[in-house]
């Protein structure tokens, strides 16, 4: 009973399409069939609009998987994985190839049946519900299939547990890893829409703030695309960390809305919840063991994203945890008498935990609500991995063989709570020895550093923890006791000074009193004449006290003994017990990795310069990477065609040292001239971007330049921003005609989010903006130099700007970036880069070659000498720099006060002052590095070379082989590709 009907759509475009003989109605239902007709004629419906999973009878195979996922990891039931089974899901994903007609019907299915939205109205949001559901539907198949091979073949798997992941917009990279872009667009357009703006209704999810978040989901990325066995855990925060607003007080933040209109990638497992317990007390059983009670009981529940790779079967999983109260802590007696607030104290304590990426700390509520979070993601994955391995163990069930099965991996020291808390279920709940369940844990975990910024290396109040997680401080002075043992033993108790050193250094417990068992081996007999001394001291101060004194004030006759009471000394407060959580990564696991080669010397020779004394085999280097899919291949197609073309294969994206190949070529006048075609097109987009946001003009024809990241005053933004005072202040020194001639046209770009109890940082943000303010409204200048603060800078943005940058900032003070993953992005996608040997910088300038890389500023070994220098009063600033400084306090830039921000950059010593991040000691080498990057932009043939050697040379830089290095030398896992 088919028939040919023309469907109508909010673009006012038709297509024609089979459908069933529906009665018509005025809203979602004209090209979708009446839902009060569905029950009529369920089946022929489902048959047509359901074909591009019915074809291969995947609908029926897909009702028989879809919760084979949640079985194997629930530990609740056993998976029986047939032979048959596995044949047809390898026949089903093996011919798995939906056209865009099949695409069309799965949209409508959607549409109808699995809205999340009202039916009246179809429109560019609502079709970005339905595209993502049918995209999920193709992940679904490829990801159960994937598990249960996983399951089948009992292979260890890696474990990422992050505090971020910061995944950026999910539908076009999905489509794009499934080759299913040309038809997802084909079939969007026959409804009227392009694929483009569909993809733009996506919000970005709100998982992460930086570096760290978007590595962690780089990695996901090429774990799949490799085909490793692995997971990713982490918490779903429901507001973010904020979305930053503009204005002209400088930073503002509101909550994220990224869940509002609900996240259609995301499945909620319902029925996949662990408890997790805080405070409580610890009570020895009959049986010896220690237990756990009381306290304040929350349910952690997982909400599964499926992440696919590019070219491949393999799908693996980002699972999120959201917390909850259970319906029984709702108090009803109390909501009926009208304490509402005090009847749902419970929930909202519970539900609060995942709120908010990075609460603030300044308050003990904000500290115990950020323990919170780091035990519920700790102890939540912990016991769902440990589920998964019991379920595959079966009766054969060996805790020996868990590391052989498990590795995790913590992102940085958030999830160090993973050391204690798996002692803690192996030793409470399993029942394992402390000698077993410590050699399984340090063989289990493993650590990722990401800082070498004192402030960043977590340390917690043992006060609190001890409060909050009683078990797992008795727990962690074991621990520390085990490891002032092994000191002793290491260094004996002869030289008692070295000994106090390392144990200062080396402990995990911080200004608590050693052990019993070690509580006399630093006590030192004192010399006789330390104590005479001593004596005479005391008989000294006697002497003038004997006379009396006179009140100045009064006249009146005071005691010896009343003017010794009123000169007494404050009484030093004892220091704050800490627990230290990197030493604690340290010692609780089996390798500890940098992030850039420099970072791991610098980990190695200082930050935990005694650790690898005594254990040198823990310590690696795994440079970071990012993955080439989304950073270059779907973010910047214009230019991948080019690679493609003359390389002459899109192999390079999975294998990017194909890139290489393109040196070969970098004279070439027809790549140069398509290369600056394609990021002329990349600066049209930017320019309209940037319209739109801030609502300034800017040219396509200047340089772009960028510097976008968290802001930090050890990022450097203020060394940036201070060039671009001093390059405008000599702009208005001269005529127009001298302007023209001195300086090449830039737009300069920055993006990143202050943290919103960062005073500094936002004061930085503030400046930008005012600056930008001043310089984008005068006439005198033009085109020569603007100045944009792109708000609320986000992964989507960042897939915007990089693909139309020239020039790029990574001018961090040098030794303290860990490593930085923009660069990377940066160089893939041909900008060339002015930055300190910090970070990964060291290796993009080896990889793309000194003469493509602008360099400046001092080397990390001078550092600490040039502190020194400057507490010592001896650094004198550049003319140049007081010359900013005096222009900014003229208020040319506006009435605010920025005696604050540039008192920062003044004086020798003092807190918040005397430029600890050497902003002018390096600011003269910047600005005659600036002139060099102008010289070579004149010369655009030059400039297009070293954009393509740039390009060339990025191939280390791919997460691909970060991952493998990873896998090999860390996690022993093997790839497993599907059949």
């Amino acid at each position: 009973m088919a028939s040919t009907t023309t469907m109508r759509f909010p673009t006012n475009s038709t297509v024609t399409a089979v459908t069933e003989s529906f009665p018509r109605r005025n809203s979602i239902s004209g090209f979708i069939s009446s839902r009060s007709s569905f029950s009529h004629s369920k089946s022929i419906f489902l048959r047509r609009t359901f074909n591009y999973r019915s074809v291969n009878h995947n609908l029926n195979l897909r009702r028989r998987n879809s919760f084979s996922v949640v079985k194997c990891v629930s530990g609740k039931q056993k998976v029986k994985d047939t032979e048959l089974q596995q044949q047809e899901a390898t026949t089903s994903l093996s011919s798995f190839a939906p056209d865009a007609t099949s695409i069309v019907s799965s949209i409508k299915y959607h549409a109808e049946f699995t809205p999340l939205f009202s039916p009246e109205k179809f429109e560019i949001p609502q079709a970005y519900i339905a595209t993502a559901q049918t995209v999920r539907d193709a992940l679904i198949i490829n990801w159960n299939a994937t598990y249960e091979y996983y399951e089948k073949l009992n292979v260890k798997q890696a474990y990422y547990l992050s505090m971020e992941f910061l995944q950026g917009r999910a539908l076009l990279n999905a489509i794009g890893n499934l080759e299913l872009t040309g038809p997802y667009a084909e079939a969007l357009s026959q409804l009227g829409y392009k694929l483009e703006n569909v993809a733009h209704q996506e919000p970005d999810a709100a998982l992460g703030n930086g570096g760290l978040g978007r590595l962690a989901s780089c990695f996901l990325d090429s774990l799949a695309t490799l085909n490793y066995p692995a997971w990713g855990y982490g918490l779903r925060y429901k507001y973010g960390l904020f979305k930053q607003r503009i204005t002209k007080d400088g930073q503002e933040e509101v909550a994220e809305d990224w869940l509002e209109m609900g996240n259609p990638w995301e499945i909620i497992r319902n029925d996949v919840s662990y408890p997790i317990r805080f405070y409580g007390k610890v009570v020895s059983g009959s049986d010896g063991k220690k237990h756990w009670v009381g306290g304040e009981d929350i349910k952690a529940v997982a909400h599964d994203v499926p992440i696919p790779g590019y070219k491949t079967k393999s799908t693996v999983n980002l699972r999120l945890w959201s917390t909850k109260a259970a319906s029984e802590d709702f108090d009803l007696s109390a909501f009926n008498s009208g304490r509402h607030t005090e009847a749902s104290e419970a929930l909202a304590n519970a539900e609060k935990i995942c709120y908010i990426l990075y609460p603030g700390d300044e308050s003990i509520e904000g500290k115990t609500l950020r323990l919170k979070q780091q035990y519920t993601l700790c102890s939540a994955s912990l016991q769902d991995i440990i589920a998964r391995f019991e379920t595959r163990s079966g009766a054969s069930l060996n805790w020996e063989e868990f590391p052989e099965k498990v590795a995790v991996q913590m992102n940085d020291t958030h999830p160090t709570l993973c050391i204690p808390e798996l002692m803690r279920i192996l030793i409470d709940i399993k029942g394992l020895s402390w000698k077993d369940a410590w050699n399984i844990t340090q063989r289990t975990v493993a650590y990722t550093n990401h800082t070498v910024l004192p402030e960043a290396l977590e340390k917690w109040s043992l006060d609190l923890m001890e409060k909050l997680l009683p078990r797992h401080v008795e727990i962690i002075e074991l621990i520390d006791e085990e490891l002032v043992r092994t000191i002793v033993a290491e260094y004996g108790t002869a030289d008692s000074d070295l000994l106090e050193k390392k144990l200062k250094e080396m402990r995990i417990l911080e200004n608590v009193e050693l052990p019993a068992e070690f509580a006399d081996i630093l006590v030192k007999s004192k010399e006789s004449v330390d104590i005479s001394s001593e004596g005479e001291e005391d008989g000294d101060g006697n002497d003038d006290e004997v006379e009396e004194a006179v009140s100045e004030k009064d006249g009146t006759e005071k005691s010896s003994t009343e003017d010794k009471i009123e000169e007494l000394p404050e009484p030093v407060p004892e220091p704050p017990k800490l627990v230290r959580m990197a030493n604690l990564s340290v010692v609780g696991g089996h390798v500890v990795n940098g992030v850039a080669e420099i970072h791991s010397e610098i980990v190695k020779d200082d930050v935990f310069n005694a650790f690898y004394k005594l254990w040198p085999e823990k310590f690696q280097n795994k440079t970071n990477g990012v993955t080439p899919r989304r950073w270059i291949r779907f973010c910047n197609p214009d230019l991948s065609k080019i690679i493609t073309q003359w390389i002459g294969t899109e192999d390079w994206v999975l294998n990017t040292e194909k890139l290489a190949e393109l040196r070969k070529f970098a004279d070439k006048e027809d790549l140069q001239k398509q290369w600056r075609e394609a990021k002329r097109n990349n600066k049209v987009k930017v320019a309209a971007f940037i319209k739109e946001r801030t609502g300034y003009s800017v040219s396509p024809d200047a340089m772009y330049d960028i510097q976008v990241k968290r802001i930090h005053e050890y990022k450097r933004q203020l060394l940036n921003i201070f060039g671009i005072v001093y390059r405008y202040k000599k702009m208005k020194e001269m005529s127009a005609a001298e302007r023209k001639e001195s300086f090449v046209p830039r737009v300069c770009i920055f993006g990143g989010k202050a943290f919103a109890t960062y005073v500094q940082a936002k004061r930085i943000v503030k400046f930008i903006t005012d600056v930008g303010a001043t310089v984008n409204h005068d006439p005198e200048i033009g085109d020569l130099l603007k100045v944009i603060f792109v708000p609320d800078y986000n992964v989507s943005v960042a897939e915007i700007l990089i693909p139309a940058s020239e020039l790029s900032q990574h001018i961090s003070t040098a030794g303290m970036e860990a490593s930085g993953t923009s660069n990377m992005k940066f160089a893939m996608n041909g900008c060339l880069q002015i930055g300190t040997l910090d970070g990964a910088n060291v290796e993009i300038r080896e990889e793309v070659g000194e003469d493509n890389f602008f360099l400046f500023g001092a080397k990390a070994h001078e550092i600490a000498g040039l502190r020194k220098e400057r507490a010592e009063g001896k650094f004198v600033p550049d003319p140049r720099f007081e010359e900013v400084k005096k222009f900014v306090r003229s208020g040319v830039f506006g009435p605010y006060n920025y005696d604050e921000l540039i008192g920062s950059l003044e004086g020798n010593e003092g807190f918040g002052r005397a430029d600890y991040f050497l902003v002018a000691k390096d600011f003269p080498s910047y600005l005659e590095c600036q002139e060099e990057v102008d010289e070579a932009y004149r010369d655009q043939k030059k400039w297009t070379k070293m954009s393509i050697l740039n390009t060339a040379g990025s191939s280390k830089f791919s997460s691909d082989r970060t991952i493998h290095e990873y896998a090999r030398e860390i996690w022993n896992i093997e790839p497993v590709k599907l059949p």
